[in-house]
């Protein structure tokens, strides 16, 4: 999985309970995918052991994970 400095270095940080395995998921099964205006890109996925939906948001790539937090407002 390809990060971005600021992932590996705030988010991470700030985060320390992400798993990469998760953010894998995310961009493996969503559940939903939405492209932002400036074209990075919004996955959800249910992660049962935090028991919410984890938002990873990738650059435009697609790939590079640059952003990844629990989205308590999250609905299907």
């Amino acid at each position: 999985m390809k990060t971005t400095p600021y992932f590996e270095n705030v988010v991470l940080a700030k985060r320390p309970y992400l798993q990469r395995e998760w953010c894998q998921k995310a961009l493996d099964r969503p559940v939903r995918i939405e492209i932002e205006p400036n074209n990075r890109v919004r996955y959800w996925v249910f992660i049962s052991e935090l028991g919410k939906y984890l938002r990873v948001v990738t650059l435009e790539d697609r790939e590079t994970v640059h952003n990844a937090f629990p989205d308590r407002n999250f609905k299907l």
